[in-house]
């Protein structure tokens, strides 16, 4: 009878910790986003198109049902979990199509401005966030029916989208310390790495490879693309396209 009794909060403790994991990670969005558009938001200040409304509607909705998810999943109410992940799965998809409509569609307002050259900088990271979130997102709804890795491709996949943020952190300097900034972007993933490895002496496989993935793209690759010749010639192409 001890035992069982033990053996209840050992169970949920991994649960709880995706709490911790989504109140992170809304943590790193709110101070990313907030001395641009969260403050002026606040203020009535914030003039910026429709499509970045939107974009932000979305993503911070998509925050709060991560975090609904996994309070459902830790306090054991899976068949609502299951019920809403219905729904979440169709939100998945609107994050993908919020992503890429405002990502394309600054970047058509911004050549249209005459504004080429930072249209070719700026489109590229939202192009390269929808690339790598997608198949994640999509892995973690084929794999749903199996909760480790589901879990794990869902924290993996939401972290993914937090690089927007961290990288709007004013207290990483100019030039960034790239160090900190892919410690506080990839910080989600980071901790659950810790905590499986302190339980279970390993880390898992969807943890190390997702970190790969997202490092291989992150801020630091992502200042030798935008200033390679190729990136140039093909955002220049793209930009006389919409011009």
């Amino acid at each position: 009878m001890a035992t069982t009794a033990a053996a209840v909060p050992r169970a949920t403790a991994p649960r709880r910790l995706y709490v911790g994991i989504a109140v992170l990670a809304i943590a790193i969005a709110a101070v990313g986003f907030w001395p641009t558009y969260f403050s002026p938001l606040l203020a009535g200040g914030v003039d910026k198109p429709a499509i970045i409304h939107f974009h932000a509607a979305v993503f911070v909705g998509w925050l709060a049902i991560f975090l609904t998810q996994v309070a459902l999943a830790a306090t054991g109410r899976l068949a609502l979990h299951m019920k809403l992940g219905r729904f979440a799965v169709g939100y998945g998809v609107l994050v993908i199509f919020a992503g890429l409509l405002a990502g394309i569609g600054m970047f058509v307002l911004r050549v249209r401005a005459g504004d080429v050259a930072a249209a070719q900088t700026a489109v590229l990271g939202p192009l390269l966030d929808m690339l790598f979130f997608a198949p994640l997102f999509a892995a973690a709804v084929y794999y749903r029916r199996k909760p480790e890795l589901h879990k794990r491709l869902m924290v993996v996949a939401t972290t993914s989208l937090l690089v927007a943020a961290a990288v709007r952190m004013p207290f990483l300097g100019q030039p960034r310390n790239m160090l900190l900034l892919h410690s506080i972007w990839t910080a989600p993933i980071l901790l659950a790495m810790a905590h499986d490895f302190l339980r279970q002496r390993r880390v898992h496989p969807v943890y190390a490879l997702g970190l790969v993935l997202l490092l291989i793209q992150g801020p630091a690759v992502r200042v030798y693309i935008r200033a390679s010749d190729e990136w140039r010639s093909l955002s220049g192409w793209l930009a006389s396209l919409v011009a």
